[in-house]
């Protein structure tokens, strides 16, 4: 399936409802310490670089890229449209931010995701494409509700 990945500022109603849709479910099944997910707000700061896939007029898919610092960066608010689950989206717009991430020249790539079950098909993904478990990172607290995982670019 062919979808356009794009730099995103957020503006596109469709986008702000998928992000917020994205939060909301995340704070609804987790405790609220264990939500990481960055709202339309935290994902407009100038460290962060989002992307959104399209098919035609329709969303499907969004994803971000953090800078971190010069050698690292942490993959933020990854959320594939329910409309499209299963059709590879979030593949896409995950291999977009690795090569991003390789063109900015970081040596490594971060992120956390849930333990829960809920969460198996993300950490399948991501482990897919060269991710590895790891300890935690950055300002996260260690929880048992969060996965960190890396990969080595």
């Amino acid at each position: 399936m062919n979808f356009e990945i794009r730099p995103d500022d957020l503006s596109h109603p469709a986008t702000q409802n998928l992000v917020a849709a994205h939060v909301d479910e995340m704070r609804a099944g987790s405790v609220p310490e264990a939500v990481h997910a960055y709202d339309v707000e935290k994902l407009r700061d100038a460290a962060v670089t989002l992307w959104s896939a399209w098919q035609g007029d329709r969303l499907a898919g969004v994803g971000g890229l953090k800078h971190l610092d010069e050698d690292r960066g942490e993959l933020k608010s990854f959320r594939t449209h329910a409309d499209f689950l299963g059709r590879g989206v979030g593949r896409r717009i995950l291999q977009h931010a690795i090569g991003e991430a390789r063109t900015r020249g970081y040596r490594t790539l971060w992120l956390e995701t849930g333990t829960e079950p809920g969460f198996a098909a993300a950490r399948h993904l991501y482990a897919s494409e060269g991710f590895e478990p790891c300890g935690v990172f950055g300002d996260y607290p260690d929880t048992p509700l969060s996965a960190f995982m890396t990969m080595r670019l």
